[in-house]
Parts: C-alpha cells; structure tokens; sequence
C-alpha cells in the first residue's frame, strides 16, 4: 500500500485533528499549556469541519467553474469531440451486487456524463486505474455501470491512472492519437479546477461540466452551525482539493 497514502491520511483531516487530540492527551501532565493548544486546535478544527455553514464557504472558494447550462447539452458535439469521465475510487465487494462497484460521486458522475452523452451523441472515455493494485479497473466498473445503470456504451477506457494528473496524461496517449483534442470534462465541482488545469496542461481544450455543488444554500436549521457527521466527510474532500490545487501548481509546473 503506498505511503503517500498513510501520509495523506496522517496530515489532512481529521486525521491531523486527532493526532492533536492525541498529543493533547500524552501531554497533559508534562507540558500542561501545549497539551492546551493541541486541544484547541484539534477539537476546534473537528468542530469547524463538523458544520454544514464552513463545508458551504469552502466549497464557494473552489467551486469557480460555473454549471453546464441545460440549453448546451445538444450542442456540445460543435465544442468538444468526446466525454471524459473521472473515476473516484470503489465500493468493494458489496455482497448485494457480488462485485465491486462505484461509489456514490462516481454514480454521480457517470449519471451527469450519461445525460450530456445522450444529449449530444458524443462518445465517452472513463478514465481510472487500479485501486490498491485490486483488478478491475475504475474504468472498467464505471463502463459497466454506464451501460447496465444508464444505458450508455463507453468507447475508450484508461485503466492505468492514479492521480488527476495521471487521467489527463493517459487519456491524451488514447484519444490525442484519434484526433480528439477537444473534450467534456465530468467531475465534482470542488474538483474541476485542477481537473481543467491537469487535461489542458495534457494538450486539450476543455469543456467543463462540473457535478454536485456544494456551494450551495445547505438548508439546514439554523443555518448550518450544528455539527453534522457528512460534513466531516465533506470537509476532508474539499481540504483534500485545496491541497491538491496548489500541489499540482508546484510539482507539475
């Protein structure tokens, strides 16, 4: 298993948070005053990650790629010659399917992707590895799906990428050589920034068709200053994203 993954999980929250909490505790005796801020800091950061309200503000900075306009859908064919659809991981093994499948953003995903597909007639690729080195593919179980779940056949699969980065650059050794430089981009909101940068970096004009906003008005009571346990998940994925974006600027320049 790659270390990049227990340093991800280690550095980002709530991990971070509750190794905080953890120090906290170890120090509590020794060093009073900074067992003190490490509480602070963990139980304030796991509080402000809890809340609907902060997962809303965040997602407004990252969210900068305004929606498909419905009105486009069947004119998307004199923009773009092909949808590219980005994998986000598996289900493993649910017993009430047998297999691994997709998980819910992926099936959001492929959703949005499969409307805009039969919209516009343009073909599709599904782009993502292995995850953990487990077969199948993302792109596999995600052409699957499309075509059992919305009836929609995937062209081409790239079936060997890790990253963002690594969906762009093995999407282009498949579709550039085809001829196709001009593609839709389906991903989540909060993620099509560096998805944008990542495929255009990779040689292609992009057309984006962001899914699943969260800058939105969260309709919860009191505005969203109660603590929410989906907005814990919520919240790493949009810190993840941040990080992510100004990683990618200083490796990948």
């Amino acid at each position: 298993m790659p270390i990049r993954y227990f340093i991800k999980q280690l550095l980002l929250p709530p991990g971070i948070l509750l190794l905080l909490l953890a120090l906290a505790w170890w120090f509590r005796r020794s060093r009073p005053r900074l067992a003190a801020c490490c509480f602070a800091l963990g139980f304030g950061g796991m509080w402000l990650i809890s809340l609907p309200a902060v997962v809303e503000w965040g997602a407004r900075a990252l969210e900068t790629e305004p929606p498909l306009a419905r009105e486009d859908w069947s004119t998307l064919a004199g923009r773009a010659d092909a949808i590219v659809v980005l994998g986000s991981g598996r289900e493993r093994g649910d017993p009430a399917w047998g297999t691994d499948q997709p998980t819910g953003i992926g099936l959001e995903r492929q959703r949005y992707a499969a409307r805009l597909a039969k919209a516009s007639g343009l073909p599709v690729l599904t782009t993502g590895g292995l995850h953990y080195g487990t077969p199948p593919s993302e792109a596999e179980l995600m052409a699957v799906s499309m075509r059992d779940d919305f009836g929609v056949n995937v062209r081409w699969k790239e079936e060997r990428s890790r990253t963002t980065w690594e969906n762009a650059q093995m999407s282009a050794e498949i579709l550039l050589p085809e001829g196709v430089k001009r593609v839709v981009v389906v991903t989540h909101a909060s993620h099509m920034p560096r998805a944008v940068w990542s495929f255009e970096k990779a040689g292609f004009t992009v057309v984006p068709a962001p899914v699943g906003f969260l800058g939105v008005d969260n309709a919860r009571p009191l505005g969203g200053w109660l603590p929410e346990f989906k907005s814990i998940w919520q919240s790493g994925q949009l810190i993840n994203e941040a990080v992510g974006q100004v990683g990618y600027r200083v490796f990948y320049r």
